[in-house]
């Protein structure tokens, strides 16, 4: 793929970029650096264990809380408790804060938030430290990590109720604008975490405050309930500077990048970008309900199944063979002799010796079964086609019970129909009768059992009515009535980043870019590490391998969030309309967001899943309760127990639903898979056991099987048995046999972005752009009196040089009166 030439939105890279003093203190091969847990591709993993992943919204809230805070912040969080302190002693007496009642609690939150508008910067900060202290818990008078959390829903509650987080965005808004601090880090050498004070401040609390509310505990008393709604419904409307909260920080990504404002703690502004997103517009099990809602609406039958509980109840297959696998393999059948046929008893004995053989008891039971299409009857991977066919996948009869094995219903789109319709009547009939797709006549007894199986398993989306309705009020601009367009949060949000949605894309794949582990830093790159360098340089091995701890977990947060976010936009987009969808869609695609997420895969993919950039005793809440003990190099370089880094396996879903996303049914992007070798790349991410992560690479392999050729699909049997075990069919698709498809004539790539391109473009502009409506169909005045009475304004060249026109166009010329008064 060329390492120097990954480029986002054609601006150069997105590469993280040092000076020499910031260089000095990352760690280097003296210092310590060190890949912990490394494999190398080349060793077999038919022994790895089934990763015990659960896939949700977000981590663990301890996990989320902790991950806000790089470890070199970790001296502030004394410094937060000496500002509430100073300021706490000062009004009230040696009571402690967990034992005031709620009204002496209250007055001292609203004497804090008095003390917020200020205009001495140094005593701002100091309040805001002190709201930060009361937002993370009161931690000194805390006696466990529980306790804190506790604190911390009560304190948090209590700030927002007196009005803290208004009043955090207004002064958020005075720091972004803040030349001052601009200028001067763009100035600076070297940018480090003390450039960022105040908007770290400001952000944490904010962070922290959204965090918090919007986990939701049965123990909430009913207020706190209507408190929580009433704040999700205010951070999606455009209540502060006209606009969603959003959209605010989607400007300070784009400040960000353009390299005006170096010092932007960005780890924490895509946090709260993220968290933001995630409450206003909902998670995933809400976009379940919105999209069952909307199929209602619609009059659509309900949806076959529910996806999030088939993938949960998903196993993990074996990873495909890797080479010393095949070698050993071969070597064994060398050993054996071999029949031309071999029976079934022999070959359920061999299968018993398979070191890749499933331990699930129900696919055992599928052994005898006709439509057996689970991975057990695959001896050995190269040379299956010797010995059994591939299953071929037969539609299923009247009958709706699906084979024992195959998790997902079977779709058929009408398109689907159509077109074998088409084919059908020009085989035998020698004519065909466009989109009618009720017409058999003629047409032999299996060709209409096929129809009638088609249609038993037709799905029509929720897009394809969105599409049609779009369609209609393109063609009748009149007839078509005002569109009413439900005021969502999704609504107001596309509206608030539709005018530079093109630029908020290029800014995040640049950071993705940036954070990527594959990235090679270069010279005109953006620096992601300004809030996470101490202003100090590590002096000894131990701080080194620390900092170099907090650096790659500092690059896997960020990662995290911006896949989170650009996931959910996606997914929120496609159900409120197609079209938003389809233009966030594009301009990923235009700013090279597919081949950047190969790139991002082409690591070893296990050592990033495995890694363990992660210092536990230093995460929050429990340095701040417990004692810490003395760090070593042996304690940094063991880590922590865990199989598998949470995040980073959230992160690599999370960019392989955006691939999914961004080809399914469009083949100028599945050629783009094909042109860029994904293959190879998505066929090592295999070797990660954990079932959904194994469906979506499994779907990306599936639409690009057909243009890989016959050799790769003979030698790659294992992958395509996973595939049609695994993957949802669609009946009439013949990915695994490569035919030629229609629609995927290499000529018409370009066509189809352009055609795609255009509809959005009317789209948009007729439900957006009210100042372009289209002059032919605005009303026209024929009353000659108020036609004349118009003013118009005339441009001042014309009024200078009125004589002269005059002379030219008027009385230069005859005028024939009959002719016009005729």
């Amino acid at each position: 793929m060329g390492e120097s030439k990954m480029d986002v939105g054609g601006n150069g890279g997105g590469l993280i970029v040092v000076n020499n003093k910031q260089r000095a203190m990352l760690p280097n091969k003296s210092r310590g650096e060190f890949v912990r847990n490394q494999r190398k591709d080349s060793e077999g993993f038919s022994e790895s264990p089934d990763l015990e992943f659960e896939y949700a919204d977000t981590d663990r809230w301890s996990a989320e809380l902790s991950e806000l805070y790089s470890y070199t912040e970790g001296p502030e969080f004394i410094l937060n408790r000496k500002c509430f302190e100073e300021e706490f002693r000062s009004h009230v007496s040696d009571n402690k804060w967990t034992e005031l009642d709620p009204a002496q609690r209250r007055a001292h939150a609203m004497r804090l938030l008095d003390g917020l508008e200020v205009i001495a910067r140094e005593k701002r900060l100091k309040v805001a430290r002190a709201i930060l202290y009361m937002a993370q818990g009161t931690f000194a008078e805390c006696g466990s990590e529980a306790e804190v959390q506790h604190w911390m829903r009560y304190n948090i509650f209590l700030l927002l109720d007196v009005g803290t987080f208004t009043a955090l965005v207004e002064l958020l808004n005075m720091e972004i604008d803040n030349s001052a601090a601009c200028s001067s880090a763009v100035r600076k050498p070297a940018i480090s975490l003390a450039d960022s004070t105040d908007l770290r401040v400001l952000l944490n609390i904010m962070y922290l405050m959204v965090e918090t509310i919007q986990q939701e505990d049965l123990a909430d008393p009913p207020e706190w309930r209507a408190t929580r709604e009433t704040f999700k419904t205010e951070m999606g409307s455009p209540l502060y500077n006209n606009e969603p909260i959003s959209v605010m920080l989607f400007g300070m990504v784009t400040k960000f990048c353009s390299g005006h404002a170096p010092h932007f703690p960005m780890k924490k502004v895509l946090l709260l970008l993220w968290k933001s997103i995630l409450f206003t517009l909902g998670g995933f099990e809400q976009l379940q309900n919105i999209k069952v809602r909307k199929r209602e609406e619609l009059h659509l039958p309900p949806l076959p199944e529910d996806s999030i509980r088939v993938i949960r109840s998903m196993r993990a297959a074996s990873p495909p063979a890797s080479a010393s696998d095949l070698i050993e393999q071969q070597q064994k059948r060398a050993r054996r002799e071999h029949k031309s046929l071999i029976k079934q008893d022999n070959l359920d004995a061999f299968n018993e010796k398979d070191p890749y053989k499933s331990d699930d008891p129900r696919e055992d039971e599928d052994d005898n079964d006709d439509n057996d299409t689970s991975m057990d009857t695959e001896p050995f991977p190269l040379e299956r086609d010797e010995v059994m066919p591939p299953p071929i996948p037969h539609p299923p009869s009247e009958r709706v019970n699906f084979p024992k094995g195959l998790p997902w219903a079977p779709k058929v789109r009408e398109k689907d129909i159509e077109n074998f319709l088409e084919s059908s009547r020009s085989k035998f009939i020698g004519y065909t009768l466009g989109n009618d797709t009720d017409t058999v006549v003629g047409l032999p007894r299996p060709i209409h059992e096929s129809i009638r199986t088609l249609k038993q398993h037709k799905y029509i989306s929720i897009a394809e009515i969105q599409m049609a309705k779009e369609e209609d009020f393109q063609k009748t601009p009149l007839s078509g009535g005002e569109e009413d367009v439900e005021m969502s949060s999704t609504e107001l949000l596309y509206q608030g980043i539709l005018p530079s949605l093109p630029q908020y894309m290029i800014a995040l794949l640049k950071i993705l870019l940036a954070a990527a582990p594959t990235s090679k830093a270069k010279t005109d790159s953006i620096n992601i590490l300004a809030d996470v360098l101490p202003e100090e340089m590590p002096t000894t091995v131990l701080q080194s391998m620390k900092l170099g701890v907090d650096v790659n977990r500092h690059k896997e947060i960020i990662v995290k969030a911006i896949s989170a976010i650009l996931l959910l936009l996606l997914k929120h987009f496609k159900l409120n309309h197609i079209y938003q969808f389809e233009y966030m869609a594009q301009h990923l695609v235009f700013a090279n967001c597919i081949p950047l997420i190969l790139k991002f895969f082409n690591q070893n993919i296990m050592s990033y899943i495995t890694a363990k950039n992660s210092i536990s005793v230093l995460d929050f809440p429990h340095c701040v309760v417990h004692e810490l003990p003395e760090l070593t190099a042996e304690s940094l370089e063991a880590g922590d127990n865990n199989q598998f880094c949470w995040r980073n396996l959230f992160s690599c879903i999370n960019l392989l639903r955006i691939l999914n996303k961004l080809t399914k049914w469009k083949h100028s992007r599945t050629m783009m898979l094909v042109v860029f070798k994904s293959a190879p790349i998505l066929k090592r991410a295999l070797k990660v056991k954990q079932a959904m992560m194994q469906l979506y690479v499994l779907k990306l392999l599936k639409v690009q099987t057909k243009y890989l050729g016959r050799q790769w699909r003979k030698s790659n049997m294992k992958t395509m048995s996973a595939i049609y075990q695994k993957v949802r069919h669609r009946l009439n698709d013949d990915w695994a046999y490569g035919n030629a498809d229609l629609d995927a004539r290499p000529w018409d790539f370009q066509a189809e972005e352009c055609a795609l391109r255009a509809n959005i473009e009317r789209f948009n502009s007729r439900r957006y752009d009210k100042n372009q409506s289209n002059p032919d169909f605005l009303p026209v005045d024929n009353c000659l009196q108020s036609v004349l009475g118009q003013r118009v304004d005339l441009p001042d060249d014309f009024q200078m040089n009125y004589d002269l026109w005059l002379e030219r166009e008027v009385f230069s010329k005859p005028i024939s009166w009959e002719e016009l008064l005729q």
